[in-house]
């Protein structure tokens, strides 16, 4: 086993969490595509992934911190870790990007086309004569339905103004630690974990309106599609970031942090703040423009 001050690396043993993960994520995925499609077991796979995904994430967490309080991380290692957090954060962005790609290809180029603009005349007269493109739209003949959007204003103005105040929570928590004054970083880190809660809590609050006062559902064309796809996974993320502080809250109350060596309160709090990032530009593009 390395000691902290060698340069030999440590090289853990094999672990059963990635397959653990893979299984969780294939079970909560098929539940939820089977319970979108009205299948009845879906819902119970849904929940039943979830509940195997959270049961992963704690154990996958215990085997580092055990394998971190054990002595077996070096400088080497800690630089692995960093690479590998900005490498994740990284693959995050271009999940992301993917998803906001859909929503400005489908509001630049596809909704015009279908309106007969420039090229999508042709298109416009023999398909959707008549069909005039605006944004949000249900598609062409209403094939989504009648909806109405989200004020900006309203609850996404609440929860964008919530994971602000989290970001600054978070960043006096961070001081804090630097600082070896864990009863102030257990009190902001705490009230960070809160703030997530709440947002979730909101963002539960606004999809239950959505549906059933609005009529803005997965269905509801283009709009409804890119809307749950974007705000949905942002909110997965959202619940994960809640997850890492949760754990790194439990950790600093253990004392496992000092002010030189706390990689894994740094990395949580590396996550949580790309996910304030992305809800900036959630807000932005979803619900204000």
């Amino acid at each position: 086993m390395a000691h902290p001050q060698t340069d030999r690396y440590f090289v853990p043993a094999q672990s059963k969490a990635p397959i653990m993960a893979s299984i969780s994520l294939f079970t909560l995925m098929v539940g939820a595509a089977s319970w979108l499609n009205g299948v009845g077991w879906g819902k119970w796979a849904f929940f039943t992934g979830v509940a195997m995904m959270i049961a992963t994430l704690f154990y996958w967490f215990s085997e580092v911190v055990r394998e971190s309080l054990a002595g077996h991380y070096n400088r080497q290692v800690d630089v692995s870790f960093r690479m590998g957090m900005i490498w994740f954060i990284f693959s995050e962005v271009m999940f992301f990007a993917a998803f906001f790609g859909a929503l400005f290809y489908a509001r630049q180029f596809a909704l015009p086309w279908l309106g007969g603009e420039g090229d999508g005349v042709m298109t416009n007269a023999l398909l959707w004569d008549g069909y005039t493109a605006a944004w949000p739209t249900a598609g062409p003949d209403q094939v989504g339905g009648q909806f109405q959007t989200i004020p900006a204003w309203g609850l996404p103005l609440i929860n964008t103004l919530i994971l602000l105040t989290s970001g600054v929570t978070l960043t006096v928590a961070h001081h804090a630690i630097k600082a070896n004054a864990r009863g102030q970083v257990l009190l902001w880190l705490g009230i960070t974990i809160g703030l997530g809660l709440l947002f979730l809590f909101f963002q539960a609050e606004e999809y239950l309106h959505a549906y059933h006062e609005l009529n803005l559902t997965l269905g509801s064309g283009i709009y409804g599609s890119t809307f749950f796809m974007l705000t949905g996974f942002h909110g997965m993320h959202v619940l994960l970031g809640t997850i890492m502080l949760t754990v790194m809250w439990f950790r600093t109350f253990k004392g496992h942090f000092t002010a030189d060596n706390h990689f894994g309160f740094e990395a949580a709090a590396w996550y949580w703040h790309f996910v304030d990032v992305v809800w900036l530009a959630l807000f932005l593009f979803v619900y204000v423009l």
